[in-house]
């Protein structure tokens, strides 16, 4: 039995045996033991096996200056789980037979520097363009509202990294691009596209974009625990543009029609997706490979952890005082959503982790 289970509770399992040990109560408490541990204000958190829900978390506040509780309708900021969303309006395009994961992203945009010329689409889909990734540069704040052309014109006065193809390395500039792709070739708004074919049909309808100009019913507030004062303090405002890199505030509620959708025939078809969650190799034909916890690989805007004992599809996201995460193990028929509004970026996808111990069974000795 965890430690995190109070004295009490772990006393009456014990009198009571095992089969009182129901795993959403465990699961209850794992939640609100890291919470405590990691000063988290506010966690929502869906557990899916088999379209079954086997538990259903909302704990602690989404605004502590109104006191206010986290609830099924509690809208958090969902980082780069948008990454997603953005590789399916391409591939809803490609579809449609309006562009090819292969065609070349100068022929969608305005006016890119001549060093792009060698990107394809699917190089901006995996994180393998070479761009240099704007987190941090200064230029790129959200109260600056860059158009489309002077996104580019500023992101292309930095130099490739590395030839498109021939390395991976985690770039929200390319997501970006793919934004003003969507938008080039039909004709429509990102958001307008997006709630089009995929919110609107999806009934996703506390899903927005982030902007902090826009009403957001029930927007849970970010914060940063600030350890030597031993307080929490509203998350600094001068936020990067996202755009569709990740800009989505959502509830665990429609992601978890969003994780239906794509796991059954509700949106993009089988063939598509096999391509969606297929790894993708490098120029000189190898798989991108990485490295720690996650070791894995990537496919078009999600992580694939295909040789992992429970192959799992998943991505985080982090922006400034939020930490989520939406993982998937196909095998195991299991999905788990996280959102909190933490400023520990790891937080998400560790306590995703940490839930999913106790749904997979222990993988089968080798003969």
């Amino acid at each position: 039995m965890r430690q995190l289970l109070g004295a009490g509770v772990a006393a009456l399992l014990i009198l009571l045996g095992p089969a009182v040990a129901r795993p959403a109560d465990e699961v209850e408490n794992l939640v609100r033991g890291e919470m405590a541990q990691h000063h988290v204000p506010g966690v929502a958190c869906l557990v899916i096996k088999d379209g079954q829900r086997l538990a259903t978390i909302y704990a602690g506040q989404g605004n502590l200056e109104w006191d206010q509780p986290v609830t099924n309708d509690t809208a958090f900021e969902i980082g780069s789980i948008t990454k997603q969303f953005t590789a399916a309006c391409i591939l809803t395009l490609a579809e449609a037979g309006k562009l090819s994961v292969d065609d070349p992203i100068s022929q969608y945009l305005t006016n890119p520097p001549p060093a792009w010329a060698g990107i394809k689409i699917r190089h901006l889909l995996s994180h393998t363009s070479g761009l240099t990734n704007y987190d941090h540069l200064a230029g790129f704040e959200m109260q600056r509202r860059l158009t489309q052309a002077e996104f580019i014109a500023r992101l292309g006065k930095y130099p490739l990294v590395f030839p498109p193809g021939d390395a991976w390395s985690y770039c929200n500039s390319g997501f970006n691009l793919l934004g003003y792709i969507v938008e080039n070739v039909s004709g429509e708004p990102y958001w307008k596209f997006l709630h089009e074919h995929i919110l609107d049909p999806l009934q996703m309808t506390n899903t927005y974009e982030r902007d902090p100009a826009t009403l957001v019913p029930h927007r849970a507030n970010g914060y940063v625990w600030r350890k030597t004062a031993g307080l929490w303090q509203n998350r600094d405002t001068d936020l990067t543009d996202l755009f569709s890199a990740g800009t989505m505030v959502s509830t665990v509620e429609d992601l978890a029609k969003w994780d239906a959708a794509i796991q059954g025939e509700g949106i993009l078809s089988a063939a598509t997706k096999k391509l969606w969650w297929t790894p993708v190799t490098l120029n000189n034909g190898q798989p991108i490979t990485r490295v720690g916890r996650h070791a894995g690989s990537y496919g078009y805007g999600w992580f694939l952890n295909p040789e992992r004992a429970h192959p799992s599809i998943w991505h985080t996201g982090v922006t400034t005082g939020f930490s989520a995460a939406n993982q998937w193990y196909p095998g195991d028929h299991l999905t788990i959503i996280v959102l909190s509004n933490t400023d520990e970026s790891a937080f998400g996808g560790a306590l995703a982790d940490k839930i999913a111990d106790y749904y997979l069974a222990p993988a089968p000795k080798p003969l």
